[in-house]
């Protein structure tokens, strides 16, 4: 009898709902490399944990069902049974070293012509690049070939292939962020499969290796990947500084513009001014991470200098004036609410238990939208069949009325979620004027003063993942001889400390995150300046992954015997691509990059003025250096 899979569509439709809630927009990159039968293989990343697997299956070209492995023993009970296959699930004998065994489930679906979905990486984890593939996916491809041999008359006729799904996202604990789900081209079988066939188990693992460096390869060219999480963190903030607006950036591009500008300052001393432009842009980066600010907003606001409290030639009328302009914004927010202000109240619930929900797991960024998602969603799936249940009640429960509730329902889901994106854009740049002007115009001896928010110019960084394999350290190394971590001012920082840092109110921050604005700005304007028209601009080159190189008529690195050195991004030997430095701005121009724009003078400039005191990285600097403002082109270096 035919399996439809009742309880897999149900619960793929159920986790659409709530992806769709949940981010802005899921972008399909690719889908035409998804064959539409056969047996097929899905390699995907795995950075968010349960939404993985939700998105995958929810946003799955020509609407595959994805069938994913589950322990064998659970199979035995006759009900447990019906419900995994009902849900898509194959047994898999994990405890068997023999791999026709551990895969035979595997080896029936894709004799079928399934499709099955596995996360090679082996865990969700959150890293600034691929730490692990794993040979799990290519020891099934391989051994379901030995085994369609054997058993003809249990295969279909066509080859199993591997297609490399990336999901990317912009923020992926972010509420309304995006996500970039892009499929690679298909990866066959044929060019490892006499090897694997003919020779001996060693031939066999070296065979399992070749391919799993081939979808290694295929993953890492539709992903974003950092050497570090120091130039992850610069990256992002010069891509934020780049493109203001979070929707200037056309999501296909995404990927290839994040790693291009990884790649930018992947590359040492690239400029005269590298390193301090890098530390500009990682104070902006935390202070924006310790006031929940993004640059967007800031960049957004209405500003003008007769909002200037220190400014006595401002007349007075002028600057009511001003103030008058800021309060109808936010009138104007105010009057869009009661249209708003129902649903609203109704899903407060769910945002608040959301909310809740990360709390529970702040050190595990892969983790937080999987919490506000199933808080949030086991509120309204409580809600929405009461409001059902009351609205039917007031129709008597007649057949009609039952209609008529479930259509009024639906609809004010739909009215909530096409309405909330907009809403929300403007309530958080309401807040944040009124939280600027606040910050601006109280005492400055409230400011937090350098020495305090030293703490608050370094990023944190995630902690490790327990279930990467990291490479071991040599013998010869001990933890006295490990270089010593710095902070931004490159200043010895000092050991982490388990206790959470306490947020200070926001106001006490808003000088020194416009302060630091202006300064990154500045900087990273200087730097594109030194990229273009520098002294050795003609000619100069920068790193680049390595499709980027070929892709855009840049070298790869060769040995003598003329063989390219690709160590790949997830072992990181470094890029071995190189692209020229002046393809690279154009390259960023194309896509919409507002470069010039960082020269014009920034709105609100006014507000970062510090009297005289020196930033957390410019105090780092002044023995070196003489520490003024920075001009418009020639940041201080």
């Amino acid at each position: 009898m035919r399996n439809f899979w009742i309880l897999h569509r149900v619960l793929v439709r159920i986790a659409g709902w709530a992806v769709v809630s949940f981010f802005s927009q899921i972008r399909v990159v690719g889908g035409e490399n998804v064959p539409e039968h056969g047996p097929l293989i899905i390699a995907a990343t795995h950075h968010n944990m349960m939404l993985d697997p939700a998105i995958l299956s929810s946003a799955f070209p020509n609407w595959r069902v994805l069938h994913y492995w589950s322990k064998a023993s659970l199979f035995a009970n006759p009900i447990a049974k019906w419900v995994l296959e009902s849900t898509g699930n194959i047994p898999v004998a994990r405890k068997s070293k023999d791999r026709q065994v551990l895969l035979r489930g595997t080896f029936e679906a894709l004799g079928k012509g399934y499709a099955v979905a596995l996360f090679p990486e082996g865990t969700s984890y959150t890293e600034p690049r691929i730490m692990q593939i794993k040979d799990g996916a290519s020891w099934a491809a391989l051994e379901y070939m030995k085994w369609a041999l054997e058993h003809p008359e249990k295969a279909t006729k066509d080859p199993v292939v591997i297609v490399p799904a990336a999901i990317v996202y912009t923020n992926k604990s972010k509420y309304r962020s995006n996500v970039i789900m892009e499929f690679g081209p298909p990866i066959t079988i044929d060019p490892y499969r006499e090897q694997f066939l003919k020779g001996d188990e060693a031939e066999r693992r070296a065979a399992v290796k070749r391919l799993t460096r081939d979808l290694e390869a295929g993953l890492i060219q539709f992903t974003i990947n950092a050497p570090d999480w120091d130039t992850l963190y610069v990256a992002r903030m010069a891509r934020d500084l780049l493109w203001e607006d979070d929707n200037d950036i056309n999501l296909d591009d995404f990927v290839p513009i994040s790693q291009t500008v990884v790649d930018l300052f992947s590359t040492p001393d690239v400029t005269p001014n590298f390193n301090s432009v890098k530390r500009y842009l990682l104070e902006y980066y935390s202070l924006l991470q310790s006031t929940n600010l993004t640059n967007s907003t800031l960049s957004s606001l209405p500003l003008p200098s007769t909002l200037d409290p220190n400014n006595a030639n401002v007349p007075l009328p002028s600057r009511l004036l001003t103030l008058l302009t800021l309060i109808f914004s936010t009138l104007a927010v105010l009057i869009r609410l009661p249209f708003f202000l129902v649903p609203f109240i109704a899903h407060a619930p769910a945002y608040v238990m959301g909310r809740l929900g990360a709390r529970l797991v702040e050190d595990e960024e892969e983790t937080q939208a999987q919490n506000k998602i199933i808080f949030g969603l086991l509120f309204v799936l409580m809600a929405y069949p009461a409001a059902f249940f009351f609205l039917w009640a007031m129709f008597l429960y007649t057949p009609i009325g039952a209609l008529a509730s479930a259509t009024i329902v639906f609809l004010f889901v739909q009215y909530h979620n096409k309405m909330i994106n907009d809403n929300y854009e403007h309530a958080k740049r309401v807040v944040a004027a009124w939280r600027v002007l606040v910050g601006v115009w109280m005492p400055k001896r409230w400011d937090l003063s350098i020495s305090a928010i030293s703490q608050y110019t370094t990023p944190r960084i995630p902690p490790k993942n327990p279930w990467i394999d990291r490479p071991e350290k040599s013998n010869s190394e001990s933890p006295a001889q490990e270089p010593q971590a710095k902070n931004v001012s490159g200043v010895a920082a000092e050991p982490p400390v388990k206790s959470r840092r306490r947020r200070p109110p926001s106001r006490r921050l808003i000088r020194h995150v416009l302060r630091a604005r202006v300064q990154a700005a500045r900087a990273l304007a200087s730097f594109f300046e030194h990229l273009e028209k520098g002294a050795d601009a003609e000619g100069k080159w920068v790193r680049a992954s390595v499709h980027l190189a070929r892709q855009f008529g840049g070298h790869i690195d060769k040995d003598e015997a003329g063989n390219e050195i690709d160590g790949g991004v997830s072992s990181y030997c470094g890029p071995t691509g190189w692209r020229s430095a002046r393809e690279v701005v154009a390259f960023l121009r194309r896509k919409g990059a507002k470069i010039a724009g960082l020269e014009r003078k920034v709105e609100g400039e006014w507000a970062a003025t510090t009297s005289g005191e020196l930033s957390p990285t410019e105090e780092s600097d002044a023995p070196q250096e003489e520490v003024t403002w920075i001009p418009a082109k020639h940041p201080a270096d």
